[in-house]
């Protein structure tokens, strides 16, 4: 880089993180998750309305190629990494009794109707998603993923914000949301080692020692990314504990998180040795550090204030620079004057909305949830968030989704979190009253008899 490439990257990296710092500021005001901010500030710098109003000053802040874009595509990969890291930090199921019977059943409703109903949409008009690199298999699978897809932190924020997080609704929620969400990016994982493979975009075992015929290459990377996702949930949290409490371990006495930091690197240069895509890497080792931070060998927490500030300290840093720039850049590719189908838009958003709601609603009256509980539960999964996005982002890069697609993809995000807050907080009075901890069967709360939010509040 030269003097002037740093003196553009500096200028490029001020405007970027004003502008998501400022959006995510007004929209967290008017009481909308902040990270729809961020990504509608990147829309504002982006062709959207800066290109389309001062195309010389974007050409000039946001060069189209050169050492500033390849730095600020590198802060969007870190921004990805630190964002599926903190994700898997999050990754909780703390729900018992009925409700994880009622998980059960809205989970397999929510992800198996929806998935399979996006693959024959796929194979029906492949061409509305399809981009260069994408195949018959792969655009099914993409778009599949696109419909089953849930947001874990937008909804446990939304969920924060009314109080409704420590209900047998919210444990629900979350429990439905682990299950789909893990799932999911073991697919996404053999989807990307699929596109990639044999493509010389890769440096993964497959392409050293593979072949390029589709069923070998389809085994391999569900077979390693089914025994990763094992190995690290079995193996993991352990491994992490004994490397972090270990005499010889320098990093971690000196600086807790540059240890966590470390391990992060580590698992995500274990995954693309394998061949599986980077973000799956960041996921596990955000479920694997997070899980040795908070139990022992004997299931007793230890250090948990410690390694509550170790984990504060990282979200604080990446909260304020990496994933705030990473939401930006997204939206900064958002081309909504080119791009933008309106009407693909609103048929793929009904549709998405349409189905994965039915099959919600359907799963929970199945097991026994009344009309509200059931239709908020809907709603709540309904919110794609930042998962979509991720989604969007990284399908985009391997070039399986085309751009009209990527900007529906990450539209539908933006409108399906907003939908879902606002039917959360006309609920949430009725959702509230099954506040406490998780139920194990029927109890009665201040005198009353328990009202029927849940069947596990019969």
């Amino acid at each position: 880089m030269t003097a002037i490439d740093t003196i553009r990257l500096l200028a490029a990296l001020a405007v970027i993180c004003a502008a998501a710092h400022g959006c995510g500021f007004l929209f967290g005001a008017l009481r909308q998750p902040p990270v729809i901010g961020e990504v509608v500030g990147g829309i504002l710098l982006g062709p959207s309305l800066l290109g389309l109003l001062a195309p010389a000053a974007r050409a000039a802040l946001f060069p189209a190629s050169g050492a500033v874009t390849s730095a600020l595509d590198a802060i969007y990969q870190l921004g990805q990494l630190l964002l599926m890291f903190l994700a898997g930090a999050e990754l909780r199921i703390r729900a018992g009794g009925r409700e994880r019977r009622t998980g059960a059943i809205v989970a397999a409703a929510g992800l198996v109707v929806p998935f399979a109903a996006g693959v024959g949409l796929a194979a029906l008009v492949p061409a509305f998603f399809a981009g260069p690199a994408g195949s018959t298999v792969t655009t099914a699978l993409v778009v599949g993923l696109a419909m089953a897809v849930a947001a874990i932190p937008v909804i446990s924020r939304i969920m924060m914000d009314l109080k409704i997080m420590d209900t047998a609704f919210g444990r629900i929620v979350l429990m439905v949301a682990v299950i789909e969400d893990v799932i999911l990016y073991v697919v996404l994982a053999v989807v990307l080692g699929l596109a990639r493979s044999g493509t010389g975009h890769s440096v993964g075992l497959w392409d050293l020692i593979g072949t390029a015929a589709p069923v070998p290459t389809a085994a391999y990377f569900t077979v390693v990314s089914v025994l990763f996702f094992a190995a690290s949930l079995t193996w993991g949290a352990r491994l992490f504990r004994r490397l972090a409490r270990h005499r010889a371990n320098i990093v971690a006495r000196q600086s807790p998180v540059a240890f966590r930091l470390i391990f992060l690197c580590a698992m995500v240069l274990l995954c693309l040795g394998l061949g599986v895509n980077a973000v799956f890497g960041a996921l596990m080792a955000g479920i694997c550090a997070a899980r040795g931070d908070q139990s022992a060998d004997d299931g007793t927490s230890r250090g948990t204030g410690r390694e509550a500030a170790v984990w504060g300290a990282i979200r604080q840093f990446s909260m304020a620079s990496f994933i705030p720039v990473f939401f930006v850049l997204v939206g900064m590719r958002l081309d909504l004057v080119r791009a933008f189908d309106p009407l693909f838009f609103l048929w793929f958003l009904t549709l998405a909305c349409g189905i994965k709601t039915a099959g919600i609603w359907a799963g929970a009256r199945l097991a026994g949830e009344d009309r509200v509980f059931s239709s908020s539960l809907a709603f709540a999964l309904n919110a794609r968030g930042t998962i979509g996005i991720v989604l969007a982002g990284v399908t985009r890069q391997a070039e399986l989704i085309n751009d009209r697609f990527f900007v529906v993809l990450v539209l539908v995000s933006l409108v399906t979190c907003q939908i879902a807050g606002f039917r959360l907080a006309r609920a949430a009075d009725r959702l509230r009253e099954t506040t406490g901890p998780a139920p194990t069967g029927p109890r009665r709360q201040r005198g009353k008899p328990a009202r029927s939010g849940t069947r596990a509040g019969r």
